[in-house]
């Protein structure tokens, strides 16, 4: 068995230790799962490995091959078994040597998590209630292009936030300080609001935000309008919607059927800033609950309800 968790670089981290889950993966799975400590030791195989009903390898984040989609570490890994079976959802968009290059090396195939989400995306998108919107946020562009691509095409409403409306509101002549940005994609963010428009779904970005000079959690912060003419200051940066745009999200929600949400809204790593306001989930949520919207979204945007 293969996971993650959280981002240690490729260096091994202590607090980042799989070890944690093995009672929680033994009660699941009724079996006794043993945790390889290394690779080496995988591949070696000692007494309590070889007698194991489950083996666990350590968080595969810490080999840096795992993110450099490295061929020959993705070989070792593959050396491991006969089958591959990716239930990761969350992480399948990645093209890293536990999810791309081990897929090439072993006859593959889908869990049952992941046939279960794939299932419902193509309810929310083949079939779906209308009108459909979308939430796609995160720290990158780069990465999702090809997503906002095809969505714009088949939504109504498509809301950008995260980092990655940074790029687009710079494409629109913002300057945002030292704001998460990809000058490089600022011609590729143009090119997705024309298609957009082209389409008729209407692209919601936002409309204020809030500003801080520091990335930690409870920093100094202020609540600054945000368009194409802004100008912060070089040394300040932009952390998380604006109550305006939390405002216009909400009320965007409640004219639709269906949403789709992927990708954090916001500096999700850290506390939010003004906790005592209404995340955009938590409307989402009691549209959810209350049978007026369908929803699909990760666990990256559950976490935050």
């Amino acid at each position: 068995m293969l996971a993650h968790f959280g981002r240690p670089k490729g260096k091994r981290v202590q607090d980042l230790s799989l070890r944690v889950v093995l009672p929680a993966l033994e009660a699941a799975l009724g079996r006794k799962v043993v945790l390889a400590e290394t690779l080496e030791a995988a591949e070696t195989g000692t007494e309590e490995i070889n007698a194991a009903d489950v083996l666990l390898l350590e968080n595969i984040r810490f080999y840096p091959g795992e993110t450099e989609n490295d061929p020959e570490f993705a070989k070792r890994l593959a050396a491991l078994g006969d089958i591959y079976c990716n239930d990761a959802f969350s992480a399948a968009h990645r093209a890293h040597a536990s999810t791309e290059a081990v897929a090439r090396l072993l006859p593959s195939c889908a869990g049952r998590l992941m046939q279960a989400e794939l299932s419902a995306l193509e309810a929310a998108l083949a079939t779906p209630k209308r009108p459909v919107g979308a939430v796609v946020g995160g720290a990158k562009v780069s990465t999702k292009i090809e997503l906002l691509e095809n969505l714009v095409n088949r939504l109504d409403l498509l809301v950008i936030g995260g980092g990655m409306a940074n790029t687009f509101l710079g494409a629109q002549g913002a300057d945002l300080g030292k704001s998460l940005s990809e000058p490089d994609f600022y011609d590729t963010a143009k090119d997705i609001m024309a298609q957009a428009e082209k389409a008729g779904c209407r692209v919601l970005l936002p409309v204020d935000g809030l500003v801080a000079r520091e990335f930690a959690a409870g920093a100094p912060h202020d609540t600054i309008a945000l368009g194409a003419e802004t100008v912060l200051e070089p040394d300040q940066m932009v952390l998380d919607a604006g109550p305006k745009t939390v405002d216009l999200i909400k009320d965007a929600f409640s004219g639709l059927k269906t949403l789709i949400w992927n990708g954090p809204m916001g500096a999700f790593e850290l506390p939010p800033l003004t906790p005592q306001r209404s995340p955009p989930p938590k409307p989402a949520a009691a549209l959810t609950q209350d049978g007026a919207l369908i929803s699909v979204a990760g666990a990256a945007i559950l976490s935050r309800l």
